[in-house]
């Protein structure tokens, strides 16, 4: 390769790193899991969200439930092996078609993952009880993931704002309370190491009566902080075996994320949870076109997925 024709700057060229090394990528073996981002709009504003949720943020808005049913629809027509759904926003809970959204999927048979910081838009009355006859029909075949930052009220409401702590562990309680399939979805961006993470999450737990088991990384996952101003190296092809890991094992691998940008006529298909605003992660309009490769061109790619070893799923 002529000099010329490598980048200058890092994670600019899909193909070619800023050295001029061969970029990986990794080819979707199999749709395992779709997740729909059911809008940016949220109750909190974080100091740190990865894609920015805010009371006034509405680059992705709410999608409805026809739109959930036109993806739906193409996984049964094309006998795509998806087994697990998942629903992220924003705050889920304040699309107004959420459990329309909800009992579509567990109808259809697909296991379920919802994620929410358990504030008062979940809590909501009109939200509430029918979540609990939700519950009451398909059991565990639906995971409530609840946000609890860090075990330490102080920690949780730097990242949350103030007043967030007491609202989320009414949340967290009343679905423990009443006997849903939880998990927790922590952080370790102060920098302390996994054990006393998960020391800390078990007191935490037993304290308050929660029912959830903190040495479970399925029950406490512990995502790794995403900064793209951190610097961090690029993923070549070589990387996979110098580093002992398979593309296989990536997120992209195995799933797709569905939004619906602010003006747009129809949804999109993006190749990753964390990358919605990138448009050079837009694979399509359906799931057929978005049967391709991805290239490892963000900073994300390698910090959270590569090197943090992050994963979204509860299937993986």
């Amino acid at each position: 390769m002529k000099a010329s024709a490598i980048p200058k700057d890092k994670f600019s060229d899909p193909v070619v790193t800023a050295k001029g090394e061969k970029r990986a990528w990794v080819d979707l073996t199999a749709l395992k899991t779709l997740w729909f981002n059911t809008g940016t709009l949220c109750n909190l504003t974080c100091a740190n969200c990865y894609i920015e949720s805010s009371p006034k943020n509405d680059a992705l808005v709410y999608l409805t439930h026809e739109e959930v049913c036109t993806y739906l629809d193409e996984i049964e027509r094309g006998n795509i092996p998806t087994e697990e759904i998942g629903i992220t926003g924003g705050e889920p809970f304040m699309n107004p078609d959420i459990l329309k959204i909800i009992e579509e999927c567990l109808q259809r048979g697909f296991k379920l993952l919802v994620l929410t910081n358990a504030m008062l838009p979940m809590q909501r009355k009109k939200n509430s009880d029918p979540l609990l006859k939700i519950k009451d029909q398909y059991g565990d075949q639906m995971t409530i993931r609840v946000s609890v930052d860090h075990f330490n009220k102080d920690m949780h409401e730097e990242e949350r704002g103030k007043q967030s702590w007491a609202p989320m562990i009414k949340g967290l309680k009343w679905l423990s309370d009443n006997e849903f399939t939880i998990d927790i979805a922590g952080r370790t961006r102060w920098g302390e190491k996994e054990e006393k993470l998960r020391d800390g999450f078990a007191v935490l737990f037993k304290e308050m009566g929660i029912v959830i088991d903190a040495y479970n990384k399925r029950e406490l996952v512990l995502f790794p902080e995403m900064d793209e101003t951190a610097e961090v190296q690029e993923i070549t092809t070589k990387c996979w075996d110098i580093l002992g890991v398979h593309p296989d094992e990536m997120m992209c691998s195995s799933s797709r994320m569905v939004v619906k940008r602010k003006g747009a006529y129809k949804p999109a298909v993006l190749a990753c949870t964390l990358l919605a605003y990138d448009s050079a992660f837009e694979l399509g309009t359906t799931l057929k076109e978005a049967n391709k490769p991805v290239p490892l061109n963000h900073p994300h790619c390698a910090k959270f997925c590569v090197l943090g070893g992050g994963s979204c799923s509860v299937t993986d």
